[in-house]
């Protein structure tokens, strides 16, 4: 995330380890960060704005937009820290929702956002790799980018949610507001899409049968 993002944390400071806290649970340091921690803030970001950030740009494909919706995903997070009560959701959860209602919002504002931008590539290069390893990781990358913007919103989003984020179907259910069939339904055809749209590119992409 850019530097755009870190004016996000509040101004206050607590007298409080910084080691300590970055154990503590996401419902903690939102209740820390209502009480005027800076340091919980601190940690709730490096924490949670690079998901909010890599959900975004995997559905808006812009990494522009994906930074502005990751700032303002966070922005509303401590706006409702003082609200928030532990257990109610998981607060990566909540996170995943406000994330995605302001990409359909940017899709809304502004079309070019439907547009891939293969400059953007959301996955940084192994550095244990070598020179051409990493740029067949960056081919990949981009490949699976344009790919998903050509499936439906809704496939997108259900297939970026199961196999990018990695959530369950029951929270990716609750994140869309969706049935647990809808969701299995949204990645089953998304996978199909995703194949039948790489499949002309296995050799290229250095993907080898057998």
């Amino acid at each position: 995330m850019g530097g755009r993002g870190g004016s996000a944390a509040p101004p206050a400071d607590h007298p409080s380890s910084e080691g300590e806290e970055a154990a503590l649970s996401d419902d903690a340091l939102v209740a820390l960060f209502a009480n005027g921690d800076n340091q919980a803030a601190r940690i709730l970001t490096a924490r949670l704005a690079p998901r909010s950030f890599s959900l975004a740009l995997r559905v808006l494909g812009d990494g522009d937009a994906a930074e502005d919706v990751a700032q303002e995903a966070m922005m509303r997070l401590w706006r409702m820290a003082p609200d928030w009560r532990p257990g109610q959701a998981q607060v990566s959860t909540w996170l995943y929702r406000v994330t995605l209602n302001l990409c359909l919002d940017a899709k809304r504002r502004d079309k070019r956002s439907a547009a891939v931008r293969l400059d953007d590539v959301p996955d940084p290069p192994d550095p244990g790799k070598g020179a051409p390893e990493r740029m067949q990781d960056g081919v990949r990358a981009e490949a699976l980018q344009a790919a998903l913007m050509t499936l439906p919103e809704r496939q997108r989003q259900a297939v970026v949610l199961r196999h990018i984020e990695d959530l369950s179907n029951p929270e990716i259910a609750g994140i869309m507001d969706i049935s647990v069939e809808a969701v299995e339904s949204l990645t089953a055809r998304g996978k199909r899409a995703l194949a039948a749209a790489l499949a002309g590119r296995r050799e290229e992409l250095g993907y080898r049968d057998g």
